[in-house]
C-alpha cells in the first residue's frame, strides 16, 4: 500500500462484477463491504463471493469490512477471510471498546482498522486506538454516528471528528480518512467537504463511487504553492541549525520543518 493512501473505495461484496470494476477504478484501497451494503439474506453469498475473489493476490490493496464484531456474522467472516492472500486488511465496524479490537486481533494476523460509529465509541476513541499493535487506523462511520447523536447539521460532527483525529495521532496512528460523502452527483459539495476535512486534520477520504476519487485526491494533495513553501522551509533548515525567521516573515522551527517534509513526501505520490 502507498504510504499515503488518499482514496478508499467501498463496494458491495455481493456484487462481484462491481468489485472487479472497483479494482480497476484507480483507488488506493478497495474496501469490499460485507456489512451495511449487504442485506441479511445475502450475507452468506457475499462472504463466499468475496472469499473466492480474494483467494489470490489483487492489483491493489483490498480491505474487507466484515460484519460487526459482536454480531451473528462476524465469526464466519473472519474464518473465511483471515488467511486469504488477496486480503490486505480488515475494517471492523461499530467498534465501541478496545476489547472488541483485541478479540479480533487474536484470531487473524491481518492489519485491522476500527470504525467508530457511536457516542460510546467516541468516548473510548484513544483506548480503541491503542488497543492492539495490529490496529493500523481508526476512522468515523458518520451515518450511524449522526443517528446516535441526533445530529442534523454537518457542523455538529466537528467535535467527534477532531476527537478521532487527536486520538489517532496520540496513539501513533496515521491521520484518519474522512467518512464517505453520500451524494455521488454533487462533486462541488464533495470538494468543499474535503477542504473542510483537510483543515481539521483528516488525510484522504472513503468514497462510494469512482467519480469521487479524483475530487478527493485533488483536495488532499498539496498545491503548487504549498509545495514551494515546503521546499523553502526544508532548504532553509539544511543551511541553518535551530529556529529561524525566513525573509517572508515566517518562523521556522523543528515542527515546521517536519510538517514541510510531510508535505513534500505527500507531493511525491503525484
Amino acid at each position: 500500500m502507498t504510504p499515503f493512501p488518499l482514496t478508499w473505495l467501498y463496494v458491495p461484496g455481493d456484487r462481484p462484477h462491481v468489485v472487479a470494476k472497483a479494482l480497476a477504478a484507480g483507488a488506493d484501497v478497495v474496501v469490499v463491504d460485507l456489512e451495511d451494503a449487504v442485506d441479511p439474506d445475502r450475507k452468506e453469498y457475499a462472504r463466499a463471493a468475496t472469499a473466492e475473489r480474494l483467494g489470490e493476490s489483487q492489483p491493489v490493496p483490498v480491505h474487507v469490512r466484515v460484519n460487526a464484531p459482536d454480531g451473528p456474522w462476524a465469526a464466519a467472516d473472519l474464518a473465511a477471510l483471515a488467511a486469504l492472500p488477496g486480503v490486505s486488511g480488515l475494517r471492523l465496524p461499530k467498534v465501541a471498546s478496545p476489547h472488541q479490537v483485541r478479540e479480533v486481533a487474536v484470531s487473524t494476523p491481518l492489519p485491522l482498522y476500527a470504525l467508530l460509529e457511536s457516542a460510546l465509541a467516541i468516548e473510548h476513541a484513544y483506548a480503541i486506538a491503542g488497543a492492539h499493535p495490529s490496529l493500523r487506523g481508526i476512522s468515523l462511520g458518520e451515518a450511524d454516528l449522526r443517528a446516535d447523536l441526533g445530529v442534523r447539521a454537518d457542523a455538529g460532527l466537528d467535535w467527534p471528528r477532531s476527537r478521532v483525529i487527536v486520538a489517532a495521532r496520540a496513539a501513533g496512528l496515521p491521520p484518519p480518512p474522512q467518512s464517505v460523502h453520500p451524494d455521488i452527483r454533487d462533486l462541488d459539495a464533495l470538494a468543499a467537504s474535503c477542504a473542510r476535512g483537510r483543515a481539521l486534520g483528516f488525510l484522504g477520504r472513503a468514497a462510494i463511487h469512482p467519480r469521487q476519487l479524483p475530487v478527493i485526491e485533488r483536495a488532499y494533495l498539496p498545491t503548487a504553492a504549498e509545495i514551494e513553501q515546503a521546499e523553502t522551509v526544508v532548504k532553509a533548515a539544511a543551511t541553518t541549525e535551530g529556529a529561524q525567521a525566513l525573509p517572508d516573515g515566517r518562523f521556522v522551527d523543528a515542527a515546521v520543518v517536519a510538517a514541510a517534509r510531510r508535505t513534500l513526501a505527500l507531493a511525491r505520490r503525484r
